[in-house]
């Protein structure tokens, strides 16, 4: 991932609930169950799941965003920094991870609903979490030896979340990766490196990740902009390698190179690949016939830095959530532990708070659609024969407008009450018209579901 400061924070859209007055509606075919039967199946899992975990872990944790007096750095350090990449070198002999524990790593993710881990097998610096037998520049030459992407893999799959690999097709330390770093062009010169030779070593590389692992959900690659030597037709090449290998793995957007305008680029239909990959934003409204991933930090960068406190909120987070959610997309929140491999408190912390919230409301977020509504004052996600609202604010108005539709709901709740707590709605020319109790079911974000016996029939103003 780009350095913090090439970014805009990430931030949540108010969802302030009000009454909807009435309107001029047109009819609108009936809106179906859930996802197109002409929808890949290899597609179905990541629709559904709406919710993962991004890890950002490697050589750069271990200097915890601190070079020369500066604690402003990330996973970029050996760029931002310019630290020479024989002096980076050195700093395997402090990559020595013992808190590491992949089992704990994905039981948090696994309370926390998150359905798949993406984790960083190489980042932009080059250095491997694998023994990879290309190269020498991996942790089999740490004091830790251990293979990372075994035991990662191994865990989720004991918690039901599915193993997903990150992968970088930039690489810093590579002698055969071009071009430079213009600040080290002096020092390290190109002179006899092949681009060439790098490209069959990266394939090298994702080979052994697709094969040593078992089934892999995602190849999530990035820093493909240098676009002077990573051409469309060498990302269509590695596309078509993952498949070979992996025919059901999903490949994200990044497999090729992105117009100047760079991250705007990844809010657009992708050229190649399976998703898009938005970062650090939710786009506006959506990306409307696109699959889409909005990768947002829980602070303000993606591998550890201990003077980073700028933190989102369990609410923000929240937010975070169920905006993506109702605007079609999934939401991949990132975790960096720290240089000896544990999990941030305040990460901790906040996945518990989202594994609270998740284990009453996640009927709400997983398995759903896009909300069928415009212009609402509150946010909608489309579930099988439901209609879930999510109110973070409790409206001084206790009448809740669902305008344009026809159908009537067989019932009507708030999600975490009990059963017998069914909500008064009826059906009126302007929609349905739901009566809310005097108090939220939930101090974050209560839900409200609309159950139907049969499809949705809406129309829409």
């Amino acid at each position: 991932m780009m350095n913090r400061r090439d970014f805009v924070r990430a931030g949540t859209h108010a969802a302030l609930l009000s009454t909807v007055g009435p309107l001029a509606w047109r009819a609108r075919p009936l809106v179906t169950a859930m996802a197109s039967d002409a929808a890949p199946d290899r597609m179905a899992w990541w629709r559904d799941a709406r919710f993962g975990m991004f890890v950002h872990f490697g050589l750069y944790s271990t200097l915890a965003g601190e070079w020369n007096g500066r604690t402003d750095y990330g996973e970029w350090i050996r760029n931002n920094a310019r630290i020479p990449v024989d002096q980076y070198d050195t700093f395997l002999s402090r990559f020595n991870p013992m808190a590491f524990d992949a089992d704990r790593l994905a039981s948090l993710a696994a309370d926390a609903g998150m359905k798949y881990l993406v984790i960083t097998t190489k980042h932009h610096d080059g250095f491997a979490l694998w023994p990879t037998k290309q190269g020498d520049f991996n942790v089999a030459r740490t004091p830790y030896t251990r293979d990372l992407m075994r035991a990662v893999a191994d865990a989720c799959r004991r918690h039901g979340v599915v193993p997903c690999w990150y992968h970088s097709i930039m690489d810093w330390h590579h002698p055969d990766y071009l071009p430079r770093r213009a600040w080290e062009q002096a020092t390290r010169p190109a002179a006899g490196a092949s681009f060439d030779r790098y490209v069959r070593y990266l394939h090298a590389q994702v080979e052994e990740l697709l094969t040593w692992y078992g089934d892999i959900g995602v190849m999530w690659f990035d820093g493909e902009w240098e676009g002077e030597t990573w051409t469309y037709a060498r990302g269509e090449a590695l596309a078509d390698h993952v498949h070979q290998l992996a025919p059901r793995t999903l490949i994200n957007s990044r497999v090729v190179g992105q117009p100047a305008n760079g991250l705007e680029a990844k809010l657009t239909r992708p050229k190649l690949g399976d998703f898009g990959t938005p970062e650090q934003k939710v786009p506006d409204r959506g990306l409307p016939g696109v699959d889409w991933e909005s990768c947002i930090t829980m602070n303000d960068n993606w591998g550890y830095n201990r003077a980073d406190h700028h933190w989102k909120s369990v609410p923000a987070l929240v937010g975070l959530l169920t905006e993506t959610a109702s605007k079609g997309g999934n939401l991949l929140l990132n975790v960096g532990p720290k240089g000896d491999g544990s999990v941030p408190t305040e990460s901790v912390g906040r996945l518990q708070g989202l594994a609270r919230w998740m284990k009453i409301h996640g009927e709400a977020i997983h398995g759903t659609q896009a909300s069928p509504f415009d212009g609402l004052s509150f946010r909608v996600t489309l579930g099988p024969r439901r209609l879930n609202c999510f109110l973070p604010d409790w409206p001084i108005e206790r009448e809740l407008l669902l305008p344009g539709v026809r159908s009537a709901p067989r019932r009507t709740h708030l999600l975490g009450t009990p059963p017998r707590e069914r909500l008064r709605a009826r059906l009126e020319d302007r929609g349905v018209v739901v009566t809310l109790p005097d108090r939220a079911s939930d101090p974050i974000c209560s839900v409200l579901a609309l159950d139907f016996d049969s499809e949705i029939r809406l129309t829409t103003p």
